[in-house]
Order: structure tokens, then sequence, then C-alpha cells
């Protein structure tokens, strides 16, 4: 299992003042290992949303910091805005992001609550996953009341807090702290100033819906279970929460959305069923805004989605999926999109990692023919086998919206969805294989002096020749795969491309010959180990098929090219 990693999303009552918000970011960026990796605050809402990331032991420090920050620089007794709060850090969830299971990220959010209650004397609820009594798992039914009614709620029958006293911070108020999923927090622009009209379309799509009256009219009695609670009629959409506000700074009203199972209720799906309530009610959504990061797999969803309901191929590169996406959800109306800083992918990927993919193709072909014996054929193997899977795309998505060939359009953007697969893939080897040796490298500079250093030095050199295998054969691997997608194009794609194939096909038997050489270069050494034992007796088996699908391949494609000719 990876490195265990949680995020951690503090909202803090704080929107307008630069300089306080400047100060619990900086309070919460001074544990080492932390990253801050967007700070996103609302002037109306007079609310700021900070997203950090790390190692949870890291994390759950950063957030002490950050609410003994704001505890010390925000009053809740001179504090107004457009949304519920009710203490200086209103809510600060824990999220599980990789390495970590949810009852362990619990565990953390009452370590953090026991330790804000106990040294800071602020009152704690935790929520979630992470709710320690029945009934507080929702946040909205916590924080009811909000700050101002809090001074008698905290002294009511069930509502003592978990954690701290049991009398309410009147500069600092209370806190919420939990686990959860991750939550999106998304806002649907409407063409209307209407809180009203506005809260009845956040009605209609919330799944806890509305308060169902007599005569389902908007003045009637109130309908009442048998335990004397109101009835609600449901809404369209699970896992969500919303409400409607007027924003001044937008001069707009907004359905306000808290989505908290995207693989329930897609942010996509949500945005589409706001425009359908809306319309219902002669209003119109003139684009939406999300508060904080977002997962990639949101907007790569939301994007073939859309290209989807166009009958257009989804099988696109990552920048045009987002693209799309970002233009159909009308995230850039209020101002623009970024998703290097909005992606939470982006915002902790390894930029090192992907260094020599990144570059343009001149530098990487300097840097290529330096003097460094790295990057070097593995690298350019893998390349080579990315391209090859390009080609195939781009063949594809010609055959998708070739004219005459709608009905066609599904078919090839399956086609054209695996080769980008296989591309990214490929193009994440073109730096592993790099990596692979530098790894050899460092093993063999490992001090020999003493038998345990020569033991650990000839241990690490096994190890690191052992990955320098497995890197190439994987190339090996994902080089081969391409040629599924390659002999469909050939087969059946739009006869004008059908030399782009060929010469897909050519980079993909080059990239597995080539990275064939690698293997055999790197197993020299460990020739009697098994399992370099078996992978040799795999990669030749690959090498042997490559040569015979490359010549079935080319005379397919030489056969049409002259056929066509005639």
């Amino acid at each position: 299992m990876s490195a265990p990693l949680i995020e951690c999303v503090p909202n803090f009552s704080e929107g307008r003042n630069p300089e306080v918000i400047r100060q619990i970011c900086e309070a919460m960026a001074s544990v080492e290992g932390v990253k801050v990796l967007h700070t996103d605050p609302g002037f109306d809402t007079n609310r700021t949303v900070v997203t950090i990331a790390g190692h949870p032991a890291q994390v759950v420090e950063a957030a002490f910091r950050g609410i003994q920050t704001a505890a010390a620089t925000i009053d809740m007794r001179k504090h107004k805005g457009a949304h519920p709060r009710m203490g200086a850090t209103d809510v600060c969830p824990l999220v599980p992001l990789s390495g970590i299971t949810m009852e362990e990220t619990a565990e953390w959010a009452l370590k953090l609550g026991k330790r804000v209650g106990e040294e800071l004397g602020i009152p704690v609820y935790l929520y979630e996953e992470a709710a320690l009594v029945p009934g507080r798992t929702n946040l909205s039914e916590i924080r009811s009341g909000e700050y101002e009614g809090f001074f008698k709620k905290i002294k009511q029958a069930g509502w003592q807090p978990d954690f701290g006293p049991a009398e309410m911070n009147a500069v600092a108020g209370a806190t919420v702290i939990g686990a959860r999923d991750f939550l999106v927090a998304y806002n649907v622009n409407l063409n209307t100033t209407s809180v009203r009209r506005a809260n009845s379309i956040a009605f209609d799509v919330r799944e806890r819906g509305r308060v169902q009256r007599e005569g389902n009219t908007l003045t009637g009695k109130i309908v009442k279970d048998a335990q004397g609670e109101p009835v609600h009629i449901p809404g369209s959409l699970k896992s969500v929460k919303a409400i409607g506000w007027y924003i001044p700074e937008y001069g707009v009203a907004q359905i306000s959305m808290n989505l908290t199972n995207v693989r329930i209720t897609p942010v996509h799906i949500a945005f589409d069923e706001v425009c359908r309530k809306a319309e219902g009610r002669g209003i119109r959504v003139t684009g939406s805004e999300l508060v904080g990061l977002i997962p990639l797999n949101c907007l790569l969803d939301a994007g073939r989605y859309f290209l989807e309901k166009q009958q257009r191929s989804t099988g696109v590169p990552e920048k045009e999926l987002i693209k799309i996406a970002v233009k159909s959800l009308g995230l850039d109306e209020l101002g623009p999109f970024d998703p290097a800083k909005r992606v939470i992918e982006y915002q902790l990927k390894d930029k090192e990692a992907e260094r020599l993919v990144s570059m343009s193709l001149s530098d990487f072909a300097d840097e290529t023919s330096s003097e460094s014996p790295a990057p070097g054929g593995g690298s350019i193997s893998a390349y080579l086998g990315s391209l090859a899977a390009a080609l195939a795309a781009m063949v594809a998505n010609l055959s998708s919206h070739k004219r005459g060939w709608d009905a066609k359009w599904k078919q090839f953007s399956d086609v054209a969805e695996e080769a980008q697969l296989l591309k990214a893939r490929l193009n994440h080897l073109v730096d592993e294989d790099t990596r692979a040796f530098n790894q050899i490298m460092a093993a063999f500079g490992l001090p020999k002096g003493n038998d345990d250093e020569k033991i650990a030095r000839t241990a690490a050199i096994h190890e690191a020749t052992l990955h320098a295998i497995a890197i190439p054969f994987q190339v090996m691997q994902q080089a081969f795969a391409t040629f599924k997608p390659i002999e469909q194009t050939i087969r059946e794609g739009n006869p004008a491309s059908v030399s782009d194939a060929g010469v897909a096909a050519l980079c993909a038997a080059a990239a597995v010959r080539g990275a064939w050489l690698n293997v055999c270069i790197n197993a020299t050494s460990v020739m009697e180990d098994p399992i370099v034992k078996q992978t040799m007796t795999e990669a030749n088996k690959i090498k042997e098929e490559t040569a015979q699908i490359e010549k079935t391949l080319l005379e397919m494609v030489e056969k049409k090219i002259f056929h066509s000719a005639i």
C-alpha cells in the first residue's frame, strides 16, 4: 500500500480580510510536508475554503494550527455572511485520498477534535464517518440554529459537544470536525435575483426535498408523521444537499450544492438536472462555479458525457475532455477556470516525475542527444509506443466523425478511448525508464566497505536490476496492446487515413523491439533469477508475435492504398 495521504478542507468564517486569511494559511503551511493546494475566499459568504493535503499526522497538525489561528483572528460576534456558520472554523473535514481507510481517517478526526476541545476551549462536534453520537452525521442538522442559536442549543439535552466545554465560545463559536468522502462544493448560476425561486429549485433537486404541506400548497399546514416530525417530499438527486441564495458580488442567485457522493450523482448530472428544474420554472442556468478543488475524474466524466450527447468521440486527449467539461458546465462564467489550480491530482502531481514527457519535442531530442546515458533507448521505445497509440486514436477519431458514418461514431469512439489509455500508460513509462536507470546507478554508488555494506549494496543492485527489467517489459506489453486499436483502424477506419494507421503499426513494432533489447541487456547479469527467466520467456514470445503482426498489418495497409489507387 502507498504512503497514507489525506486531504483536509477547513472552512473559515472570514472571506473579506486578506490579512486574516493569509495568517491562517501561513499557519497551516508552516507544517513541513503539508501543501496548501487551494484557497477560495468568498466576499458575500464571508467564508474561505482552504484545501491542504499530506501525511495524516502532518495534516492534523496543520489543521490544528489553522483552527488555533482562526480562533485568535476571527470574532464571531461581528460575523455576518450569506453562508450558514457556527464558528470561526465552521467545519473541518478530513478526506482519505490514498493508502488509508475511512476508519483510520475517522480516528485522526477524533484526535484532532479532542485536541481542539481540550487545548483551545472550543466546543467540537464530530460528524459524518467520525460521529460518536447517533444523529450527528449530517452537518446541516448539527449547524442548525447557527452561531446565534448555539448559546441555547448547546445547553439542550442531546447537544453537549463531543469535546471541549459545554458552553458556547463567544469569540470562536463551535467547530464541526469529521471524516467523509470527497465532497464537491458546487454552485449553479441562475438568470434571476430571487432567492425564493432559487430555493424552490434547490428543494426540487436536493435529496431531502421539501416539507410536505396539506394540499401541496406553499401555505398549507405542514404534514407530520406518527412521531410528530415533518414529512418531506424527496428531491430528484441522491447524495445532494442544496440551498438557494443571492450573491451581490455577482448580481445573481445561485443553487449552492454539496455533492456528497459523486459516484451516485456526478457534477454533470447535477448540472443538467438543475437546468431542467430551472427551465420548468421559467429560469435559465447561465453557468456554474466550483468551490475548492475537484477530482480529475469528475471533469473527465463530464467531458465524455457532453461529447456523448453530441454523438462525438470521447477518445480525445485529457486536456480536450477538460475543456469540453469547463465550457459545457460554464465553469468559467464568473472568472477564469485554471485546471492546473483546481484539479486535485494536478495540484498533487510530482512535476519531476513527468519531466521528459512535459518537454517540447526539440528539448526531448536535445536531452536524449546529450552526454548523459539517460534518457536513452528505453525512453525512446516507450515514446514510440505512445506515438503508435496516438496515431491509432487520431484515425479512430477521424473515422468517428467521417461524413456518412454517423452510425459508427460509438464504435470508433471506443477504439479511440482504448488508444488514449494506452498512450497515457506509455507516456508514463517514458520517465519511468529513466528513473529505473538512475536507480541502478544509485545502487552501484552505495558504499562497499564492510560486509554489511557489501550485502546491502548487492541487494540494492539486484532489486534495481529487476526493476530495470520490469519497466521495458511493461513497455513491450503496452506497445503490443496498441496493435488491437491499430488493426481496427486499418480494417474498418477512414480509408484516407490508412497510411497513418500503417505508421502506427511501424512505431508499435519498433517500440516492442526496442524495449526487448533493453530487457535483454538488463537481464544479462541476473539470468538465473526465476522471475527474470519467466520475463524473458514472455518477452521473447511477444517479440516473435510482433514480427508476424507487423507483417500482416503492413500488407493490409499496402493493399488498401494500392487498391484505392486503381
